[in-house]
């Protein structure tokens, strides 16, 4: 059942990132994919992350006019670094979440254009401020659906956040004499 929500929640970023651009074209810097994405690898959830970060990539590709693959790996390795920090640093402080998707917005942008000067193809747009405009809008969009999303879907996070809790008081030890230290 949640790949159930996470695969209606990525196709409705999706729909997002490809029908606002014709709305109003500064929309076109917010990354929607990208922010599922990133929610579902700070899940700790691997496999998912990475199928649905190749799915919103290819998608956003295919219809976009750019390389083909390109925002498919840079998505991909953005949410296999996101996993890989999630689960050896606790993210799950909504503050910290914050730059996170600052930096998911940076690296997905940098590796983007690198496979693009790689492969010798021109840029539709400059590249400083284009990365500049995209993690500022990912990030401010993205921190707001990322609480949203969190209180939609937060029992396993607020089940983490518990047992984290659980963990800090357990950590304080008792002294010699059978008072705690602080």
């Amino acid at each position: 059942m949640p790949q159930l929500r996470i695969a209606a929640v990525l196709a409705l970023a999706i729909i997002l990132q490809l029908s606002l651009r014709q709305v109003w074209p500064p929309l076109v810097n917010i990354d929607f994919p990208l922010v599922i994405v990133v929610y579902i690898a700070l899940q700790r959830e691997a496999w998912q992350s990475l199928i649905a970060a190749t799915i919103a990539g290819l998608a956003v590709d295919a219809s976009s006019g750019t390389i083909l693959g390109a925002g498919g790996f840079s998505k991909t390795l953005t949410a296999y670094v996101i996993y890989f920090a999630a689960t050896r640093v606790n993210l799950e402080n909504p503050l910290v979440r914050i730059p996170v998707l600052a930096a998911a917005a940076a690296l997905q942008a940098v590796v983007f254009v690198g496979l693009h000067r790689l492969l010798a193809q021109p840029l539709a747009a400059p590249f400083v401020p284009t990365l500049a405009y995209s993690v500022v809008g990912t990030t401010v969009i993205g921190t707001v659906a990322l609480l949203m999303l969190d209180n939609v879907w937060s029992h396993r996070s607020q089940q983490r956040r518990q047992f984290a809790d659980r963990r800090r008081v357990a950590r304080r030890t008792r002294g010699v004499l059978g008072r705690r230290v602080k």
